[in-house]
């Protein structure tokens, strides 16, 4: 399955929608994300299973790339 997860890039960062941002990962549970993140100082706001139509629409977008994790 695919995620979208919505992160700020510092645990100590308030959560503002335009300094948010997102990346793309493969894994199979929203625990396994976290366990890939959390080496990482990220603030995760969110994090997204994507099913196969809103997939698709995110593949559109030039800033899709699925993290190598």
């Amino acid at each position: 399955m695919i995620y979208k997860v919505y992160y700020q890039e510092l645990k100590s960062e308030i959560p503002v929608r335009e300094r948010t941002k997102g990346l793309y990962i493969e894994a199979e549970s929203e625990r396994a994300v976290r366990d890939k993140l959390v080496d990482r100082n990220y603030n995760i706001e969110f994090i997204q299973q994507l099913d196969d139509a809103h997939l698709a629409y995110e593949k559109k977008s030039e800033n899709f790339t699925l993290e190598n994790v």
